[in-house]
């Protein structure tokens, strides 16, 4: 490959800042080139796209193309006068030029070819006119697959232990790392800590609210791969301990069953590896293990007692935590839990509605009964008094002491055949009643007034 010393590159540079100062002739000749970085694909061919017009009468139209690397010259690719191609001997199965176009085809790409290719572009007419720019290429491998490691394999408990998770790619240039829990970009927390590179996670220290999938994404320009999910083996609790059943009233930690029936307690924690439990059951003080495993069976016909306190322990024999719930057992025989259904079945409307109508009716029994029975007791009284008492009181004028005159007179009319009517002091018995008479009573009542001053021996009687 032929390259360009330093002293040449100058001297052609120099010679277009000169003709475009004197002349104006250098901006008749516009070169278009890339601006960004391209990135191509090792073992793959990679178009160089240039584009250039001007404005003149041309003989002669030269292409140059020159390549060059960090911290070293130029060097000669290959070039053309006109449509005849002039490759460098050493390339020229490697690099294409199909003159008048600019462009530059490179097959197969390698490694070694990234760096900075020139191309300049010479017309000569009237004048000789020129241009250059300057492509930046880059040769990327795509990426593998990663795979996740993570140390220790074996689980940790939360608290206690760090989880170490380590990104690794067999193939691939400029790797981004990119971890991911659950679907979602993993950003560096509290007890989350990258390496420089993103490809090493530390997890200080271990909590449940680390448990997810994580994976491992890694990317370059050209392409992008993701690991295989990993689930990390954390081990925690137990948290939550609950004791539930299928049958009974429960009301906070009281359980009220009917006597003769059969009730199936269960009880559960949230925990990592899952529990051990027993059931702890308390009588006079004194406490003893009835059951192990998650189940208890209740036969409240058999039990000794109308209260029994139980109690459930769970235990996580990896991260050596225990926790335990106390629950009490109350048998009846009047249906407590039937009832408590029926009325829970019971809408607020209907027993608003229910207590209405009975206050009602409360109040208009006992208006009536005192609107009526005083008239009632009245007439019972009236009519059981002897038929002469009251001819006397009809031919009474007169009486010496007026105290036997109090109580209580009834007005009575009804219709007489012959006479029209006839005024009676008697409330006359149902044998004397003529059928569809009719009949209006008043009832009066005779009281004793006695004076408020004790020098009157007399009294006042109405």
């Amino acid at each position: 490959m032929l390259s360009w010393s330093p002293l040449a590159n100058f001297f052609w540079n120099l010679q277009c800042k000169i003709y475009f100062l004197l002349v104006g002739v250098c901006s008749a000749l516009k070169l278009t080139v890339p601006s960004h970085t391209i990135h191509g694909i090792e073992g793959q061919p990679l178009h160089l796209t240039v584009d250039y017009n001007f404005n003149a009468t041309a003989s002669e139209i030269q292409i140059i193309w020159l390549f060059e690397r960090p911290q070293s010259n130029p060097k000669y690719l290959l070039g053309s006068v006109n449509q005849t191609v002039v490759p460098d001997l050493e390339y020229q199965h490697k690099f294409t030029l199909i003159p008048p176009n600019a462009s530059l085809m490179i097959n197969p790409l390698h490694t070694s070819d990234e760096g900075n290719y020139i191309v300049k572009v010479n017309v000569r007419g009237n004048r000789t006119i020129a241009a250059s720019g300057k492509i930046q290429v880059a040769v990327d491998v795509p990426v593998t697959k990663p795979t996740v490691h993570t140390e220790p394999s074996s689980g940790v408990v939360e608290y206690v232990g760090n989880i170490t998770l380590k990104c690794t790619v067999d193939k691939g240039t400029r790797i981004a790392y990119q971890w991911m829990k659950n679907g979602k970009h993993l950003h560096a927390g509290p007890n989350y800590i990258f390496s420089s590179n993103n490809a090493t996670l530390l997890i200080v220290p271990v909590v449940k609210e680390d448990i997810g999938n994580y994976s491992c994404l890694v990317s370059n320009p050209i392409s992008a791969m993701e690991s295989e999910i990993i689930a990390p083996t954390i081990y925690y609790g137990p948290y939550e301990l609950r004791v539930k059943s299928d049958k009974g009233l429960n009301i906070g930690a009281v359980f009220t069953v009917d006597l003769g029936e059969v009730i199936l307690f269960d009880c559960s924690a949230d925990s990592n590896p899952p529990n051990t439990y027993s059931w702890i059951q308390r009588d006079d003080n004194t406490t003893h293990v009835i059951k192990y495993g998650p189940h208890l069976e209740v036969v409240s016909d058999k039990v000794a007692q109308k209260t029994i306190d139980y109690v459930c322990c769970a235990f996580n024999n990896v991260t050596g935590k225990q926790d335990e719930t106390h629950f009490t057992v109350v048998v009846t025989s009047i249906g407590l839990e039937k009832l408590a259904q029926k009325g829970k079945s019971l809408s607020s409307l209907a027993v608003i509605t229910g207590i209405s109508l009975f206050l009602i009716l409360a109040m208009t029994f006992l208006f009536l009964w005192k609107r009526y029975q005083p008239h009632k007791v009245i007439q019972q009284k009236l009519q059981s008094r002897p038929e002469a008492d009251y001819r006397k009181a009809q031919a009474f004028s007169g009486h010496e002491s007026a105290s036997d005159d109090f109580g209580i007179y009834e007005f009575v009319a009804f219709p007489d055949l012959a006479s029209g009517s006839r005024v009676s002091s008697q409330s006359v018995r149902g044998s004397d009643f003529v059928p569809d008479q009719d009949m209006l009573s008043t009832v009066y009542e005779v009281i004793c007034h006695v004076p408020d001053h004790p020098q009157q021996d007399h009294q006042q009687c109405i």
